[in-house]
């Protein structure tokens, strides 16, 4: 099977969803993949890339195509497209899209829980899977609290130019939001510009600013000073669906597709959104520790020597804020780590736990099975078969 694939190769997202064509492959024929840039598409147009895709003998087309493109060109001509959502979505080709409503409402769920009351979404104007995000994360605000919510937008920078933003503009809209503020970006390239216009302005992320993207880019996500939390997306299965689907297109031309949704599956909580919404200095310096150690087998004792107070005082004011003690926030918040770790990677479970300093694999099987009520095994197998 040959595929040409033509989108940003600058995002990882292109190689999680080419790591779920292979490993669908290795259990059918072989695919070959010829990697295109937009701009090499927009430098052709569309009859050119038909023709190129001709030449080449492709027999599946996924790209990100623009919303006037004539993809119908490409069935004409004896060859599969589908379109990964880039502005908007086609009607007369599959798309690869997401459950951005889904996406929404979680990072809405998970700011809410830290208790803030200022929110901001920053994302791109007319972008189909921007505005959807948008519009889940702030009905779900609204829904919980329609009278406390301070919702406030920035949506003015051109998707054709991602790695461009105007830093004024971005700036003095920040400079103006109240504090603490938790702010959703569309996706981890916009919440990684984000990091940098705060830095620029000293604005303190994530003490005056909560961020979390979208995607789990790694390489993005742990490069941004501070790390960037993410909403991880379950684009593997949605590369190993597209693959099982374009074989099926290939050899049944009557069947015509249907849409691949890629499912939001957990956050994954780094240090820009780690803190919660409090001016309490000892207890946010308690948190940092925590999030910044939280792959190493720390406890109590190790926080007390970064933190100023004493421990009794530290618990009271600590359990006040977090409605737990420190010692079962750690807990619980490595087993969400290691659930994050189960998703994000095909590691074996031994593998994964001695990554976090467990070497005693039954029990934080035993641990993790008290707190997500399955195995380590079927907690996998049942959030990638959703």
């Amino acid at each position: 099977m040959r595929l040409l694939f033509i989108t940003d190769f600058t995002e990882q997202f292109a190689y999680r969803f080419l790591r779920g064509i292979l490993d669908y492959s290795q259990g059918t024929e072989h695919w070959v993949v010829c990697k295109m840039p937009p701009s090499f598409k927009r430098k052709l147009g569309m009859e050119g890339v038909v023709a190129w895709a001709k030449e080449w003998r492709a027999d599946v087309v996924i790209a990100q195509f623009d919303p006037d493109d004539d993809v119908t060109l490409f069935r004409k001509n004896g060859i599969i497209a589908m379109a990964q959502d880039y502005i908007s979505k086609f009607t007369t080709i599959p798309n690869i899209t997401g459950d951005y409503a889904l996406t929404g409402t979680m990072a809405a769920e998970y700011f809410l829980s830290k208790g803030f009351t200022n929110f901001g979404f920053f994302g791109y104007n007319g972008v189909c899977w921007s505005d959807e995000r948008c519009m889940a994360f702030r009905e779900r605000l609204e829904k919980a609290a329609p009278e406390g919510m301070n919702f406030y937008m920035y949506d003015g920078q051109n998707i054709d130019n991602m790695w461009y933003y105007d830093q004024s503009e971005l700036t003095a809209w920040l400079n103006a939001l109240p504090k603490p503020i938790a702010i959703m970006a569309c996706d981890d390239n916009q919440g990684n510009i984000l990091i940098q216009a705060c830095d620029l302005c000293g604005i303190n992320v994530p003490f005056d600013v909560a961020i979390i993207g979208v995607d789990n880019d790694e390489i993005l996500c742990n490069m941004s000073n501070p790390s960037m939390s993410t909403i991880n997306v379950d684009i593997e299965r949605g590369g190993a669906e597209a693959a099982a689907m374009a074989e099926r297109m290939v050899n049944d031309l009557s069947y015509l597709g249907e849409d691949i949704v890629l499912k939001p599956l957990t956050v994954v909580e780094r240090l820009s959104s780690s803190l919660f919404a409090t001016n309490d200095k000892e207890v946010l310096m308690a948190l940092r520790y925590i999030h910044a150690n939280i792959d190493s087998k720390i406890c109590v004792s190790d926080i007390l020597g970064s933190v100023p107070i004493s421990r009794r005082l530290l618990e009271t004011r600590f359990k006040n804020m977090t409605g737990m003690t420190i010692y079962n926030y750690i807990s619980i918040k490595r087993i969400e780590r290691f659930a994050q770790l189960l998703l994000s990677s095909n590691d074996s479970i031994t593998d994964i736990a001695a990554r976090l300093d467990e070497f005693d694999t039954k029990s934080i099987s035993r641990r993790f099975k008290e707190l997500k009520g399955c195995t380590p095994s079927e907690y996998r197998r049942k959030k990638r078969s959703k």
